[in-house]
């Protein structure tokens, strides 16, 4: 549970990763000699000892934090638009009223009148309709979105947002529900589901991995009764092994099913379920393979609806992901979405939004900080 302090490379151990923050991944990855870290990560078991190779200002995060502030400071097209005309149209009525004053002078020798003229030419030389109308369609437009459950931070963005062409969208989180839950269960000949599914909680009862927090909830879904296991013991970069009912369970990945000898199917199920975006996790009970579970972050129940109503608007809706391009693929797939750029770090969102740029204003849709960058990048984030 601990945070990564900084970036580095690990000489020793192994352990799974919670790099969501990152690349908004729902699943930890396993990490060990030799691999990359990123400070503010999280360890979500083993030890690791690491060497740092970023500190400071050169660390992952400070450089997300740094993008930021640079696309925040950075001036809109139409606030650059505005100050152009305000340094011609100010001293060109300032010349107008002066002109006027003079001709007054000369004209009536009377200075009350002239300068009366001169600001009758500045009350009607301001825009005051425009002063008075545009808040008050701001505050109208802010007002109704708020009721909606949209709030705008800036004005701008209210602006900015009738005039875009394209939607990009973060997957976890946004598209999906951000967690990961049970979606295939497989149970092997001879083995019943609901025993199974009792014995894998039992295991992965005492687990802090994200995958054992999901058959968790799919057992108290099912109003599966889960024992209590004698013994519990997390093996890292492999699974878990305990004893439920007298009975010695193994679950984990393929790997730990070879080092325990545990035959697998020659047709194994589990690698249709990683073509369909599923993480496959494996069970054997007493040295059996009993079941293949398959987790993967499920697509919001609300997401086809919103993504069918955007392009019937005529929008462009691609999906930016720090995720695997297979995962990216099968959700995508599963919404209509044809443009997807996948396993993309927080600054090649940014560059993902400026290369969207080409087909017209661009929003940007993200919940973590991994997706900070691109918000702020984007016309509406």
């Amino acid at each position: 549970g601990e945070r990564i302090p900084t970036d580095g490379r690990v000489i020793e151990g192994r352990a799974h990763i919670d790099q969501s923050m990152l690349t908004g991944e729902p699943l930890p990855v396993a990490k060990g000699l030799g691999d990359e870290v990123v400070g503010g990560t999280v360890d979500q078991d083993g030890r690791l000892v690491i060497e740092a190779t970023s500190v400071g200002r050169d660390t992952v995060l400070a450089q997300i934090i740094k993008l930021v502030e640079s696309a925040q400071t950075g001036k809109l097209p139409i606030q650059g638009l505005a100050d152009r005309v305000v340094r011609v149209f100010t001293p060109i009525v300032l010349a107008i009223a002066l002109v006027t004053f003079i001709v007054w002078m000369v004209l009536t020798g009377n200075v009350s009148v002239a300068l009366v003229a001169a600001v009758a030419v500045l009350v009607v030389a301001c825009p005051c309709a425009m002063g008075l109308a545009t808040p008050a369609a701001i505050m109208v437009g802010t007002g109704r979105a708020a009721e909606l459950g949209v709030l705008f931070r800036k004005g701008d963005a209210l602006q900015a947002l009738q005039g875009v062409k394209v939607v990009a969208l973060d997957k976890t989180g946004t598209l999906t529900a951000g967690r990961p839950e049970l979606t295939d269960l497989l149970v092997m000949p001879g083995f019943d589901e609901t025993e199974v599914l009792a014995l894998l909680a039992a295991a992965e009862a005492q687990s802090e991995h994200p995958v054992a927090s999901a058959i968790l909830r799919a057992a108290k879904l099912r109003g599966v009764a889960v024992p209590t296991a004698a013994s519990f013991a997390a093996i890292p970069g492999f699974g878990v092994q305990a004893i439920v009912n007298s009975r010695a369970v193994l679950a984990g990945a393929d790997r730990l099913m070879r080092r325990e000898a545990v035959a697998l199917p020659e047709n194994d199920p589990a690698l249709a379920m990683a073509q369909r975006g599923r993480t496959p996790l494996y069970l054997a009970v007493d040295g059996q393979l009993a079941a293949v579970v398959g987790v993967a972050d499920p697509i919001k129940p609300e997401t086809p609806a919103a993504i069918a109503a955007l392009q019937a608007q005529g929008l462009r809706v691609v999906m930016i992901t720090g995720d695997n391009q297979v995962t990216a693929a099968k959700i995508a797939a599963e919404l209509g979405i044809v443009d997807v750029v996948a396993e993309v770090l927080p600054a090649g969102k940014v560059a993902a939004v400026e290369g969207l740029r080409g087909h017209g204003p661009v929003a940007f849709v993200g919940d973590g900080i991994n997706d900070a960058p691109a918000l702020a990048a984007a016309e509406v984030g």
